[in-house]
């Protein structure tokens, strides 16, 4: 058998070579027989069949290097059928009796390479049909988007005969692909026909197939999908496919975190690399939200060495498993520790000499922060302090700040501002790069709303607000650590740089959102705003600049330093409205003047960047 698959194609080629030359040699004769001409025919056939067996046999045509009708031995053929067809003629002209007419070996050569491309195509075409899903059992959908990700998903799609949906048809916005095919599918209109082309097709299903699109564009498509009566689907964001490409198994149902959190981000990939590839990373709060998926992203780029610290010693095990299912804790690479051990972290700074830290651990949850200030300044603040000091020697230095550290109304966020301000006084006496990094509310964060709203609906309801019209920022964590890491590429010492959260959204919105993907009725509730809480969160601290020089969704802005004697200035053994004060007094220097910090405000977003 696997002798029969190997001479196939040289048997194809052999009848596509008689049959080219013997119309070629009849075609001059008005296909009258002529017995010495037919004999000749033959005589050139037979030579024509020897060559395509031996040129064939050297360019490995016939020896199983490529697959029958793949795009390699088709110009492996081309390139055959020319030598031999040259050959050939070269001979006939050399012959003093002619065996076949001049042309007839350019011909019939022509025509010989013609049926050996026919016999091909008809193969793939066939094929094709046959690894196509079944039309009886596949679900007929159609794809939003014609773009690279639904070429990518359409072939997974249709080399897939026990697979379970059947495209029909795509829809896209772009007038240039309208009326065009794509692996055989056609575009059919824009997101206005929506409900014409399911209707048209009889699709059930409308899977958004555009990896980069943001929330808005998703919530519009799905609110046009299901106002047609069919289910909608997707592929995941970028960001959640590391780059790799989108396949079948990759569609899922639309999340809460696609509603509101996807962005568009261009990645420079080689900027990224050049920092992080075979380099010693250190990830401080590597147990946490923020801190397991920058551990996950980092590893990617192959650092000499990614260690991973955290005081939890189940959350290191946890993030551990995630990047090697086979990894144990008594690898080196996880580091149990706490920053409040300020010998112990310079120590460990000593021995292992990392490169490149990402300082992603702190305390976040900001009522708890609220009602124990002094925990803040021990963890936030004087343990920031800790690992910025035994940093001597590291190349790049990225703290993981908030949106809160903007205009500060609540310990965190003072506890932040801080941080941001000490980093910038560490940057000026170092000669590594010494930046933070800033953003708001992120969704799927251990403590946010969108866990808090899962547990209210998992609870039967009812879902709680503070107010109808409270916005805040929201990005996916796998977008914001995303952009912290492209930020760190590019981020000047010293600098804030704050990441482009999109368009606030509606608390409201997210509730309602969640109630609809909820398995059964689940009613809101409006609570009342707490004490110091905002309206609308802020990127921008009074008197920052919103300045983009290097990336459309990095801001640069300037951070006055703060000499870490100062600190000394923070009497933990104080009031807790005392400590709240002074904390305040070194958030606000260097900025215009605001509105007082209270004791007992509860202030601040409900998502926010942490372990």
């Amino acid at each position: 058998m696997w002798r029969h698959r190997r001479l196939l194609p040289l048997a194809v080629d052999g009848v596509a070579w008689a049959a080219g030359l013997l119309v070629a040699t009849l075609a001059r004769d008005d296909f009258q027989l002529n017995p010495r001409r037919t004999a000749g025919a033959v005589a050139a056939v037979a030579f024509a069949v020897l060559l395509q067996a031996a040129f064939g046999h050297a360019r490995h045509l016939y020896r199983g290097r490529y697959a029958f009708a793949s795009f390699d031995e088709v110009r492996a053929v081309a390139a055959t059928a020319v030598t031999v067809a040259s050959v050939l003629l070269m001979t006939d002209l050399l012959l003093s009796g002619r065996l076949i007419p001049a042309g007839a070996p350019v011909v019939g050569g022509a025509l010989a390479l013609c049926l050996m491309l026919a016999a091909r195509y008809a193969h793939r075409s066939r094929r094709a049909r046959l690894s196509r899903p079944d039309a009886r059992v596949a679900a007929p959908v159609v794809l939003f988007g014609a773009g690279a990700a639904a070429t990518l998903l359409l072939r997974s799609m249709l080399n897939d005969p026990a697979g379970r949906y059947l495209p029909v048809g795509l829809i896209d916005d772009d007038p240039e692909k309208r009326r065009r095919y794509l692996e055989g599918v056609p575009v059919l209109g824009n997101r206005d026909r929506i409900p014409e082309v399911l209707d048209r097709t009889a699709a059930t299903t409308l899977v958004f197939a555009v990896a980069n699109a943001d929330a808005a564009l998703v919530r519009e498509i799905r609110d046009r999908t299901l106002a047609a009566g069919a289910a909608f689907k997707l592929v995941p964001a970028v960001s959640e496919l590391m780059d790799q490409p989108v396949g079948v198994g990759d569609i899922r149902e639309v999340q809460v975190t696609d509603l509101l959190g996807r962005h568009q981000i261009d990645t420079d990939m080689t900027a990224i690399a050049g920092y992080l590839t075979g380099k010693r990373v250190l990830v401080t709060g590597a147990g946490g939200s923020i801190g397991s998926e920058l551990c996950r992203q980092i590893h990617r780029f192959a650092p000499a060495e990614l260690m991973m610290l955290d005081r939890d010693e189940s959350s290191l095990l946890a993030v551990q498993l995630s990047l090697d299912p086979a990894a144990r804790l008594d690898d080196p690479a996880v580091i149990l520790a706490d920053l409040r051990d300020t010998e112990r972290i310079r120590e460990l700074f000593r021995t292992r000499r990392p490169q490149v830290v990402f300082h992603a651990a702190a305390l976040k949850h900001l009522a708890l922060l609220q009602r124990y200030p002094g925990e803040a300044v021990k963890t936030n603040v004087r343990g920031t302090q800790a690992v910025l000091a035994a940093a001597d020697g590291v190349e790049r230095f990225v703290n993981i700040s908030t949106d809160k550290a903007a205009d500060p109304t609540s310990v965190l966020g003072c506890s932040k501002r801080v941080t941001e301000r000490l980093t910038a006084w560490t940057a000026r006496r170092r000669r590594g790069t010494f930046l933070s990094v800033r953003f708001g509310n992120v969704l799927g964060s251990r403590g946010s709303v969108f866990t808090t709203f899962s547990a209210q609906i998992a609870d039967g309801g009812p879902l709680t607000v503070t107010h109808p019209d409270v916005t805040r920022y929201f990005m996916t964590i796998q977008e914001a650590v995303h952009l912290v890491v492209q930020a760190a590429a590019i981020g000047l010492p010293g600098e804030a740089l704050v990441l482009e959260m999109g368009e606030p959204v509606r608390i409201a919105e997210v509730a309602r959102q969640m109630a609809q993907l909820a398995p059964h009725p689940v009613r809101i509730e409006y609570t009342g705003l707490r004490p110091g809480e905002k309206l609308a969160e802020r990127l921008f601290g009074t008197g920052e600049v919103d300045r983009r020089p290097f990336h459309p969704l990095i801001s640069h802005v300037e951070v006055p330093p703060l000499d870490p004697a100062r600190l000394d200035e923070l009497d933990l053994t104080a009031d807790t409205a005392v400590l709240i004060a002074r904390l305040a007094e070194l958030a606000a220097e260097g900025q215009a003047p605001r509105a007082g910090l209270h004791a007992g405000s509860a202030a601040g977003s409900l998502d926010r960047p942490g372990p």
